[in-house]
């Protein structure tokens, strides 16, 4: 015999039969217990993972980066002073990522994928996670094509190639950003494409830059990521890992890429003041023990690959500030030690007028001439040591001892060496021209030219440079040109 169902229950099933397609949505939310500086510290999220994204108040953005048992030390990527306790938080389920793709090139954005021109909302259809792994051994080939800089010292004495890292160091207002710069205006008319990163400069460099590479037609192949000096230390902390990704878009593709860190110096300082706020312990000079893994991490992504892989390469060219001309400090030993060469930057050569200034003893690619185009090989093998030489020699003349002529002419040969050298910035210059300027000084058809006259004498080559074939003779065209 059936049972009897009570009202109760016979209510309850009726209202099941009426609502025949329910959606139960389930959110993991915690909430903000304090605010400090760029970290906010957060109870009750489930199952955070390391550096997932989470959402503060439905507005502002955050990742985890310390987990513990009962709560999590968030690093805000927005504005603090809007962020209160007892706001909610909510996670997102997956981790930092940054929009990828042709649409991006000549567009200024910002870590998080935010346009900071007026050219309206960015056209991507990916994402990609800003931190990858760095390619295997395997994956990877030698480097052995030629990045040309447009610079005559770089592309003769310390060659570039593609997939290579080349650290550029020196003192404040010593040209850094400029030598990057003309290597990104070099790269205009090439198939190369640019991620120009700026971390924690001020708005007013960065606008500079931009206005330079816009007046060259440069931009248009250039995508340029901007992390502020005013803004938070995660925003400039996760600024070039995104930067990089940016770039591995295009290198997994086939394309060559140069990515130009600008620079590494304020990456570490925001990454120490992070460190700090979150109480890791501090090591040398302040920083945390892990700042030279976070360096080898980023740049080891620096690759060319195989052919398998599509043959694409990254460029990578940190950049770091130092203090006094100090490179045995922690943050330059760091980079020396991680990257494949340096281009070292003298106060002392920038202060006499010789730019760039490079000093090319304290200068080197470890790379070198594998990287080199054949004919700046045949002309400077020998450069590097000849003018190492003269700069002793140099330095000798200076106690007043009288000379003969064969040390009268080597010093005046050096002379026209260490000039011709000096390049004026955002003037880069093609490889015959270059080629042709440095065979005329090298092999001394300029040493009777007065040095007031030096000027002229490049015109004259750069003139010739133009008319050069697959048969012209380089050294009758140069002497020719200098008559």
């Amino acid at each position: 015999m059936k049972k009897p169902v009570s009202k109760i229950t016979d209510s309850i099933l009726t209202s099941l039969e009426k609502t025949e397609d329910v959606h139960l949505l389930s959110k993991n939310v915690g909430f903000v217990i304090s605010v400090l500086n760029g970290v906010a510290i957060v109870k009750g999220l489930e199952g955070l993972g390391y550096e997932e994204l989470v959402l503060i108040d439905g507005k502002y953005q955050g990742f985890a980066f310390n987990l513990q048992d009962n709560e999590a030390k968030i690093i805000l990527l927005d504005e603090t002073s809007l962020i209160r306790a007892g706001m909610e938080v909510e996670r997102l389920g997956r981790v930092i990522d940054v929009p990828v793709g042709e649409g991006l090139l000549g567009r200024i954005i910002d870590a998080k994928g935010k346009p900071l021109d007026e050219k309206g909302e960015l056209n991507f259809k990916e994402r990609l996670p800003i931190q990858r792994e760095a390619p295997a051994i395997v994956d990877r080939q030698a480097v052995a094509t030629p990045l040309q800089t447009g610079i005559k010292v770089i592309d003769a004495l310390i060659p570039i190639g593609h997939g290579q890292r080349e650290l550029i160091l020196g003192d404040k207002q010593t040209g850094k950003t400029s030598i990057a710069i003309d290597m990104i205006i070099n790269q205009k008319d090439t198939d190369v494409i640019c991620v120009y990163c700026a971390i924690g400069q001020r708005a007013s460099s960065v606008a500079k830059v931009i206005d330079e590479l816009k007046e060259r037609d440069a931009l248009k192949n250039t995508i340029v990521v901007v992390a502020g000096g005013n803004q938070v230390p995660g925003l400039r902390y996760i600024t070039p890992y995104a930067a990089t990704s940016i770039a591995e878009y295009f290198t997994y593709r086939g394309k060559k890429t140069l990515v130009i860190y600008d620079d590494l110096t304020n990456h570490a300082g925001a990454y120490r003041e992070l460190s700090l706020l979150l109480k890791r312990p501090p090591g040398r000079e302040a920083y945390p023990g892990d700042i030279f893994y976070i360096h080898a991490h980023l740049l080891e992504r620096a690759t060319h690959l195989s052919s398998e892989l599509g043959g694409g390469s990254m460029t990578a060219i940190p950049i770091i500030t130092t203090e006094a001309q100090d490179i045995a400090a922690y943050i330059p030993t760091n980079l020396i030690s991680i990257t494949d060469g340096q281009i070292f930057l003298s106060t002392d050569l920038f202060e006499k007028g010789n730019l760039p200034a490079v000093d090319i003893g304290k200068s080197v690619s470890r790379v070198g001439g594998k990287a080199q185009i054949s004919s700046y090989r045949a002309i400077t093998q020998s450069l590097k040591l000849e003018f190492a030489q003269f700069e002793e020699l140099e330095v000798f003349t200076r106690l007043g001892a009288q000379l003969d002529e064969a040390t009268q002419a080597i010093l005046s040969h050096g002379r026209r060496i260490r000039w011709v050298l000096n390049q004026k910035r955002l003037d880069p210059l093609d490889v015959q021209t270059q080629v042709l300027i440095l065979l005329a000084f090298v092999e001394g058809l300029a040493d009777k030219i007065p040095l007031e006259k030096l000027p002229e004498a490049e015109m004259e080559l750069r003139e010739a440079a133009t008319k050069i074939t697959p048969e012209t003779n380089l050294l009758e065209l140069a002497a020719k040109a200098l008559e």
